[in-house]
Parts: C-alpha cells; structure tokens; sequence
C-alpha cells in the first residue's frame, strides 16, 4: 500500500474532550487535512518544538531524541498505518547501523519525536481516506440553511447535507467537529 507525506499544519484546543487537542496535518499531495486528538503534555511537546523554545530541563521526547543519538540510532520516518475505532496507529522506522526496526507507537509521541529528529511523517493510503477531509468539498446555495441555529440533528442530515458541513467546518478550523461528521460520514458509505 502506497503512503503520502504529511505536514503539520497546528496545533488547536479541542471541544470534544476536556484538556485534549487537535494536532492538524496536511497530506502534501491533496492538502487534505487530518485532525488527531492528542492529549495536553503532546501537544505542549510539539508546540515547544515547533516554537524553537527552550526548556530548563528535557522533555520526555527531548530524552528520548538524546537516547536515540548517544547509541546512534536514526529516526527514519513515523508511518501512521490504521485508524481503528478512533484510535490512530503509528510506527517508528528506526535505523540502528544497518538494521532497519520498527516500533509501535502512539501517533502523538510519534510525531513528537519526528518534530525533534526532522524525520519525515507519512500515512497509508487508506488511513487518509478514512481520516482526511478535503478543503475543496464545494458548499451549495441550497444547503445554507443547514448552518441556522437550528440544526437538523446529524442523524436526520443527508450525507450531501453532512459534506456541506464538514466542509463549513473546515472553513472555520473547527476540526474537532469535522472530525466528527466525517466519521459519520464514513460510517454511512459504508452501510
């Protein structure tokens, strides 16, 4: 199964569960966008990271990277391979001389790492099509209306009427809802 490139694109405070976030990122081919719920101590990793800032003492991933480095061992990719009932599933591609390893790995700790180590981060084919949600979903005339305050319940929503959502959604950057109509979405297509 072929794998694309993905990009982080942010971090963002999530609704759907207290003291979680969303950390965005973009497939590089599609610009397709997937949202992955991580908990506060990831994200506050990756922003660190991300920001160039420095901390008094290391991270547990800034460890992690040291442990890496001391016994020569290179980070060559996270691979985010299935998304199974919610849960995102990654592995670290390590070199360690010329033995090539794979560990299993929570994608947030995963890509925390990656951030450290510049190594790049891809996702299965598959996974993007079940988790991406594309920025060019077009939004028509008719289906405004969907967006009043009061909202058909999800469940009563046609899936052309769910996409229109999604893809107001997306507009907004409210991902963490998005997420939640497109996995409604899927689970219809499927039936």
């Amino acid at each position: 199964m072929s794998k694309q490139l993905l990009n982080i694109v942010g971090i963002s405070s999530s609704n759907l569960q207290s003291n979680s976030f969303a950390l965005i990122l973009e497939v590089e081919s599609t610009k397709q966008r997937i949202p992955i719920i991580i908990g506060p101590a990831e994200a506050q990793s990756i922003a660190i990271e991300m920001e160039g800032m420095a901390t008094s003492r290391p991270l547990t991933h800034d460890l992690l990277k040291n442990i890496l480095n001391t016994f020569e061992v290179k980070l060559i990719e996270v691979y985010i391979n299935k998304f199974r009932e919610g849960v995102f599933y990654s592995t670290l591609v390590l070199l360690n001389g010329d033995q090539q390893v794979e560990i299993d790995s929570r994608t947030s700790d995963a890509v925390a790492l990656a951030v450290r180590m510049e190594a790049p981060i891809y996702a299965n084919d598959l996974v993007i099509k079940e988790t991406a949600m594309s920025a060019d979903i077009s939004i028509d005339e008719d289906t405004d209306d969907i967006f009043d305050d009061d909202i058909e319940e999800e469940d009563e929503m046609s899936i052309e009427e769910l996409e229109a959502l999604l893809q107001h959604l997306i507009e907004d950057e409210n991902y963490e809802e998005a997420s939640k109509i497109r996995d409604e979405i899927n689970l219809r297509k499927q039936e």
